[in-house]
């Protein structure tokens, strides 16, 4: 049996996802099982809207038009054993997130998509919503919230959109900054520099571009900002189409001539616009009609002739004054993409434009050994630095020091676990603010892994499927566990055994130490 935490309800046959069940003229997907992403709950809401969009384009053979609601929400749910036989044939599911997002669903407007509360927080301003009057919904004791999500949002980064409220402090960051801050007066000066800053997830990459960005303010910079997507690993030049979008401020709901128009705006100044604007609208799928010439050229020689336009126009942006170029989450590089920044981080070596790309240690170290390239890891943070960082949370008041130790015991220097372990105690109301300090209101209880980070440690285990099993004997055993008691509990071969281990030690689940007949592990993260 195992938890996952989104469901899905909607009016409709055709779904993309995990189909739990089919209901007359409704469907229950999952998201989340059997298969966990760290951004489930924003994989629901993206397929609620396609659906939508989707249906409204449907009618019956006899004209009538089709309709859509969709309700979502989140929430823990234990997933057991196959019951029934046939097409009726489902797992047997406890909790009540699968009950709420039919709720919604049933209270929707039609074609509209209603989410619950915890998938509203969960999103942050990744889409624009609007609130519900609370709902007395049938099977729950309380008014219910509920908010429409009427599209995708306009926050230029997933960080800043989930991070709208502000961030936690930075801390233990000055070496890290400083060496940042080095490259960058280098590269001003005319001596381009590439930095590959690598990291676990939640450790701060994002969190420390934006305090560089912040030092930077009082310079004469341009930024250019690209974001990769586990979505569109296999776009061609996803990160630089979404930038060159945003650049020229350009909506994909806008009609083709006003497209058009912008993208003429921002390539005026170019040096044979004739010939750009119909390559780069070509690459943005913007339709040109008559006024351009059509690239009439075969794919290869049309890719690089687009690269070249692409470093044309980087050239002479940088010809202007500095460039900071910051390219996020580089693990999720499409591979025509990580072609282009091989010829751009070949070319900036002698022009004022820094690049620094962020990626998780799964990711491909593209650069080191160039010259002009750093390679910069961000390490997790002492318990006085994570300490800092929670006395500022909480305004200067200090905690018990039974919580504190159990965040910093649980969090383990990772800064978003601490953030959002620390907000989720702080909102719990078991603490009583005396004015200089918090006292606990009753017993402490264990800390539950946040909603906030449910889904990304998960999402860690589900990447080893094949040793998923043992992960979790070993949790159950405790934190450190005997490859004795271990071999006991799972009752494997010790060849397969030894695979088993081997594959959560080289993800970096667990560290093994000893060795011999004396070999134990421990749980690289408490909250895993």
């Amino acid at each position: 049996m195992r938890e996952f935490q989104n469901a899905v309800v909607g009016d409709v046959v055709r779904f993309d996802g995990y189909v739990a069940k089919l209901m007359g003229d409704g469907v229950l997907c999952y998201f989340g099982w059997p298969q966990t992403h760290e951004d489930e709950a924003e994989r629901a809401v993206k397929a609620g809207l396609a659906v939508v969009e989707t249906v409204k384009c449907l009618s019956t053979k006899g004209g009538q038009q089709l309709s859509v609601r969709v309700g979502i929400a989140t929430g823990l749910v234990v997933v057991g054993d196959l019951v029934g036989s046939g097409a009726a044939q489902e797992n047997a599911v406890v909790g009540e997130t699968p009950n709420l997002a039919a709720r919604l669903q049933a209270l929707a407007e039609p074609n509209t998509v209603l989410i619950s509360e915890l998938t509203f927080r969960l999103i942050g301003k990744l889409f624009e919503v609007k609130r519900i009057r609370p709902q007395k919904l049938h099977g729950f004791d309380t008014p219910t919230n509920s908010y429409q999500v009427i599209g995708e949002g306009r926050a230029e980064s997933r960080f800043d959109a989930l991070h709208a409220g502000g961030t936690a402090p930075l801390a233990g960051r000055d070496l890290d900054l400083a060496l940042l801050t080095e490259r960058w007066n280098l590269a001003a000066s005319g001596e381009g520099q590439v930095v590959e800053l690598f990291g676990e997830a939640g450790i701060g990459k994002s969190r420390i571009l934006q305090e560089l960005r912040e030092r930077l303010k009082e310079e004469n910079v341009t930024y250019l900002r690209y974001f990769c997507s586990p979505y569109h690993t296999q776009s061609a030049l996803f990160p630089v189409i979404d930038q060159l979008l945003r650049a020229a401020s350009i909506s994909r709901t806008d009609p083709p001539e006003r497209q058009l128009a912008f993208l003429e705006g921002v390539l005026a100044a170019t040096n044979n616009p004739q010939e750009e604007v119909p390559l780069i609208a070509t690459l943005l799928s913007i339709p040109t009609g008559d006024r351009y010439p059509k690239p009439d050229l075969m794919p290869q020689k049309l890719k690089t002739r687009t690269f070249e336009v692409l470093v044309d126009q980087l050239v002479a942006l940088a010809g202007v004054k500095p460039t900071l170029m910051l390219l996020e989450d580089a693990h999720y590089l499409d591979p025509v993409s990580a072609e282009l920044f091989d010829v751009i981080v070949d070319r900036i070596q002698k022009l004022p434009i820094m690049l620094v790309a962020t990626s998780r240690p799964e990711g491909l170290v593209r650069w080191n050994g160039l010259p002009h390239a750093t390679l910069l890891t961000l390490n997790r943070l002492s318990r006085a630095q994570a300490a800092s960082i929670i006395m500022v949370m909480t305004g200067g008041k200090r905690l018990p020091p039974s919580v504190l130790d159990q965040i910093l015991s649980k969090t383990e220097g990772v800064p978003l676990f601490i953030e959002e372990l620390t907000k989720v105690i702080l909102e719990s109301g078991m603490l009583s603010d005396t004015g200089d300090d918090y006292k606990l209101s009753g017993p402490l209880p264990p800390l539950a892994v946040p909603a906030t980070l449910h889904d990304s440690l998960m999402a860690r285990l589900d990447r080893l499927a094949s040793v998923r099993e043992v992960a979790q004997i070993g949790a159950v055993i405790g934190r450190e566990f005997s490859h004795e008691l271990l071999a006991a509990a799972a009752g494997l071969a010790e060849p397969e055994l030894e695979r088993a281990t081997d594959q959560l030690v080289a993800a970096g689940l667990v560290f093994r130490r000893g060795g011999g007949g004396d070999v134990s592990y421990a749980f690289k993260h408490a909250l895993v």
